[in-house]
């Protein structure tokens, strides 16, 4: 058997628990390629998952990492679109902490040349997320109105970008310092709102004269809730991605789902079919890395706060703790 390095659990916990240790080196199936990593990116999942409360689905690697870049070191033999030595990036169930890791060939793409192996380690589950949550799931439409929770986060980030270039009327966003907002703002939001310091759901009410937002998009859960059903238009619809303040709601008052002809719906990735993640795949191949970040004509931009060496995991993952990144962080793994 061989071995290769990858970071590794010692015990379910903080960020401490990482190290970088030999586990045994995969090998593609026949759907699969095999990947000799350059880098990967870090997700609020993998921190999650460190603490022993998201396992990866069923038949994925138990290592943690679910997007990153690198060479094909190895194809399987159902594999026709890429070969030993291609620069690709792509989307997996887990295993992307690590010098080598498999990706379904539907899940991988092929790096163009004006990327890095940086910023394409920094595309895949951003921006499938953000994509999947404006169009598959919430059906943004030109001309609607739109509040995105968590405007500077990675998948907020691309949310904003993807609904000006969608011909959203109005973006709004919240986010936790005048920094942030302000920075949301230059990227193509209509207002940033800093949560900590003003009422958002008022200040978005003055700014639609009560009329409220056509889609929400929500990391935020418990907290937010009400509010976001106060701040949705007739025929809103919210999509919930995450559940940062809790996920338990004591009272909720259902008349407006009535009233307002609401949709609320839950949206994950990771757990999602391979026909699917393909589809999606295939959506923001087209439409966002072909038609623009592969020929950088300027109408999306990706951004990562901070790079580290992957021996530095631990460093990268209190950095992501601190809640203060605007952008990505990615880990270069290195000899």
């Amino acid at each position: 058997m061989v071995n290769m390095r990858a970071v590794l659990v010692k015990q379910p916990g903080d960020a401490h628990q990482l190290y970088i240790g030999e586990t045994p080196k995969p090998s593609p199936k026949d759907s699969q390629i095999l990947v000799k990593v350059k880098c990967f990116c870090l997700n609020r999942m993998d921190i999650n998952q460190r603490q022993g409360t998201y396992p990866p689905p069923p038949g994925a690697s138990e290592i943690i990492g679910v997007e990153a870049s690198g060479i094909v070191e190895e194809v399987g033999s159902q594999v026709t679109k890429f070969k030993p030595g291609d620069a690709v990036f792509g989307l997996m169930g887990g295993g992307g902490y690590a010098e080598y890791a498999v990706m379904e060939e539907a899940l991988a793409i092929i790096k163009p040349d004006s990327l890095s192996f940086e910023q394409a380690a920094a595309i895949p589950e951003t921006w499938f997320t953000a994509y999947q949550a404006l169009f598959f799931v919430a059906g943004l439409k030109e001309g609607e109105d739109i509040l995105i929770h968590a405007g500077a986060s990675g998948v907020g980030i691309a949310a904003i970008q993807l609904a000006k270039v969608a011909g959203a009327r109005h973006i709004y966003v919240t986010a936790g310092s005048d920094d942030k907002t302000a920075f949301c703002e230059k990227l193509g939001a209509t207002r940033g709102i800093n949560y900590k310091s003003s009422n958002w759901a008022e200040e978005i009410a003055k700014e639609t004269n009560n009329r409220g937002v056509d889609v929400i998009i929500d990391f935020i859960g418990k907290d937010y809730f009400d509010y976001n059903i106060g701040t949705l238009a007739v025929d809103g619809r919210m999509v919930l991605l995450a559940f940062l303040s809790g996920a338990v709601l004591e009272k909720v008052n259902i008349v407006p789902l009535l009233k307002k002809r609401l949709r609320i719906e839950g949206s994950a990735l990771r757990s999602r079919s391979l026909e699917y993640q393909s589809r999606l795949r295939d959506a923001v191949w087209k439409n966002v890395v072909c038609d623009h970040l592969g020929k950088g004509d300027g109408k999306y931009k990706l951004f990562i706060d901070k790079e580290y060496d992957w021996k530095n995991i631990v460093d990268a993952h209190l950095c992501m703790e601190s809640n203060q990144t605007m952008g990505k962080i990615v880990c270069k793994v290195t000899e």
